[in-house]
């Protein structure tokens, strides 16, 4: 048995059927976990998205930016944008069946010494924080989908727009729904900067990488993706593994029992222009 976590895939569904030939993988047997951003992008969000729901009792998926991008084009609180390749997955006859799974995945899912992620936690949040903040954006995904993701896409830098309105603690359900899938700087204070995507060495003076100085147990790995530029970074505290499929970079997978590495190369027609 073994379990692999892999990167950010979005919709690049040739490179991932690559990578898994690699891993050897047997549902039952293996499992799966996926950083987010199963969808959009890449050329097929459909099929990745189709073979997720097929194997979902083997594998864990958390949420990322792109797949409540689906949802709230799918519930009308966005149109789409240059670069979404949606459509196909939108029309579909089982659209709607594979947009309710999706809405269903965690924000956050902790096991055996990992915190898997989308695009990281806040510095200054402790694990009991952090568990709570996933469990109340949840929440209020399922009770009001639309509501909720209408709250999230009003968020301006990290103050929801009409958070107010949602059941229970809307303001918190959506700052961390914002940080948990969209985070990559903070500056002094913790707070995020969200408007960086750049490579490191561009961080703007007083700014510093989410994962520098966590407020987490000491033997709690962070297994994220999300910052392609950053790109794979291995370290005894946080995981970084997107390594930017779409962007015609790979696909990596990590296996969780000893840190083997797979890297796929991005297939031909899998990736778009930066």
């Amino acid at each position: 048995m073994a379990t692999w976590v892999v990167g950010d895939v979005q919709g690049c569904f040739s490179t991932f059927e690559a990578l898994l030939d690699r891993l050897e993988f047997r549902p039952g047997r293996d499992r799966l976990w996926f950083v987010g951003d199963l969808v959009n992008r890449g050329p097929d969000s459909l099929g990745m998205l189709r073979w997720a729901y097929r194997h979902r009792d083997s594998l864990v998926c958390v949420l990322g930016n792109h797949d409540l991008h689906l949802l709230a084009q799918r519930e009308g609180v966005i149109p789409a944008r240059r670069r979404d390749t949606l459509e196909p997955l939108l029309a579909a006859p089982d659209a709607g069946e594979l947009c309710d799974w999706v809405a269903g995945l965690p924000f956050v899912h902790r096991e055996n010494g990992f915190l898997l992620v989308h695009a990281g936690v806040p510095p200054g949040w402790d694990l009991p924080q952090i568990e709570s903040g996933g469990r109340a954006a949840s929440r209020a995904l399922a009770q009001d989908r639309a509501r909720f993701l209408r709250a999230l896409y009003s968020l301006r830098g990290d103050r929801p727009g009409d958070a107010g309105e949602l059941p229970g603690n809307g303001s918190e359900a959506v700052r961390a729904a914002s940080v948990f899938t969209r985070i990559r700087i903070v500056n002094a204070e913790g707070r995020p900067a969200f408007d960086f995507d750049g490579v490191p060495e561009t961080i703007p003076p007083g700014h510093r990488p989410w994962f520098e100085g966590l407020s987490l147990p000491e033997d709690l790995t962070v297994l994220f993706g999300h910052w392609a530029a950053l790109g794979l970074m291995v370290s005894d505290r946080a995981v970084c593994l997107d390594s930017g499929c779409v962007w015609n970079g790979s696909l990596t997978a990590l296996r969780l029992e000893d840190g083997v590495l797979r890297i796929q190369p991005a297939a031909a027609g899998d990736g778009q222009p930066p």
